[in-house]
Order: structure tokens, then sequence, then C-alpha cells
């Protein structure tokens, strides 16, 4: 596996208070802890340089203050986290050639060595504005599954698309898809985990949004689009659930239990 040692890169955290299913998502406890503490001490434990939350409401930035965290007020008319996660890097005047990781909040569950290791991705591919993550689908279900997002690569691994549709479709088997026929290494999902370098975020949020994106509700369609590579690692280690709905706080919640120390 590639690492990010001897690599410098920042991990943003956005972390938006008016989630549409699960309204002041970041602020929900989780043995002990607000969701956005478990983020942030993935994050902490990746080897960055620096991690920021990057956040839209008052009370997220205070209750970040309380673990300890920086955690930044942004614009509040952002309508994607990477919007929000530009408008950090402006702030900070990072050079051109800066890595930052996007590192969603409402992954607690994600192992510390992810982020590391899309840094190292993007900085072993100079040719490359962005990187992500992707690991083996194994389920029938997963591959059918919609809101599990698939990613196609060429031969360099690079991507050539990411789509919530079974990619790609084998002609003569998939009618009679199950889950003993679910070959490993055939299909590939997309984890939510994004490297890019920092003159590449600044131009991004300036790119007109793409019929490909708005067709599959895909914000990294954009880059594809606009003709820009996003270079594509392979990981052996798949992340626990996310959070999206109350019975996922209850899921990661008794994954949790068993791994947590007493909250203080």
């Amino acid at each position: 596996m590639i690492t990010a040692a001897n690599r410098t890169f920042t991990v943003v955290i956005p972390a938006r208070y008016a989630a549409s299913r699960l309204p002041g998502k970041p602020l929900i406890e989780i043995g002990g802890r607000p969701l956005i503490e478990h983020v942030y001490r993935c994050a902490a434990a990746s080897g960055a340089e620096r991690v920021i939350v990057a956040t839209d409401d008052e009370r997220i930035r205070t209750a970040c203050a309380r673990f300890g965290a920086e955690a930044w007020l942004t614009d509040q008319a952002h309508t994607s986290g990477t919007e929000r996660i530009a408008e950090v890097v402006a702030r900070l005047g990072l050079d051109e050639q800066a890595i930052v990781v996007n590192l969603q909040g409402d992954e607690p569950l994600l192992p510390a060595e992810l982020p590391a290791q899309v840094a190292a991705t993007l900085a072993a591919a100079p040719h490359s504005a962005m990187a992500t993550l992707a690991v083996k689908i194994e389920r029938a279900a997963e591959l059918y599954d919609p809101a599990v997002v698939k990613v196609v690569c060429d031969a360099q691994g690079r991507a050539l698309y990411f789509s919530r549709a079974p990619i790609p479709w084998e002609r003569a088997q998939m009618p009679q898809l199950d889950d003993a026929a679910v070959a490993a290494g055939t299909w590939w999902r997309h984890l939510g985990l994004y490297a890019y370098r920092a003159g590449f975020l600044r131009r991004f949020a300036e790119l007109a949004p793409a019929p490909l994106e708005r067709c599959e509700s895909l914000e990294q369609l954009r880059a594809l689009w606009h003709g820009f590579a996003i270079e594509v690692a392979y990981s052996s280690q798949r992340p626990g659930p996310g959070v999206d709905t109350p019975e996922d706080v209850a899921a990661v919640a008794a994954l949790l239990q068993a791994e947590l120390p007493p909250a203080r």
C-alpha cells in the first residue's frame, strides 16, 4: 500500500449543520462524543500536518473547540463540501501544489490510514488534479445499490467514469448475477475521500456544473467533464458505515462501543 510517509498534507472536514435527513448531524452524540469528534480523531491520527473543520454553524465551531479541534466558520451559501474546502484553501493561501484531503464529516469509522493513502496517491501522480480511493465490491446487492458509487479506471489507474449504476455491465452475466458470481476485482466501489492540489481546488470552485454531474448527482464528474484527471488507488481496508439516518447512528454506536475509551 502507498503510505504518506514524508508527505505533507492538510485535512479539511466540511461539516454542515442543516443536513436534510439528520439536521444537526455533526453534533449527534455517539459513544458520549459528537459525531464530528470521531471524524476529527481519524484525521488527527492520519499524519496530517493540519486538520481544520470547515463549518457553517457556530454551534459546531463551539463543539469543536471543546475537544481541541481547529474549526473555521465558512460561508453559509456554499452548496457543497468542496466549495467550503475551497474557501478554507483560499484563506490559508496554500501553495498551488499543496495537497488537501477532503474527509467527509459523517465517516466516523474511516481507517486513519486512508487519508494518508489518498494524499500519497496524489503526491505520486504529478499530472493528476485529484485522487480518490476504491475497494472491491463483494456482493451483488452492493453492486446494484444506487447509494453505492461505482468507478471504472483506465490502464494507468485514472478514473474513466463514476456511476450509481452497476458499471461495467457484463452483458452475458449481469441478468443472472448473485453474490456467489461477483468476481473480486471486476467491480469497484468508490470511497468518498478525495485529495486535491490547492491550485485545482481554486479552479474547481469556478467550473460550471456538468450535465453528467446533475444526472448522477456526483460532483466528481464535473472534474472529468472538464478534462481533469482523477487518480484512483485501490485499498484493502473497508470503512465502516457512514451516518445518514437514525439507524446508522445506532449501528455506528454498536461498532464503536467496544473500541472507545470512556468519554471524559
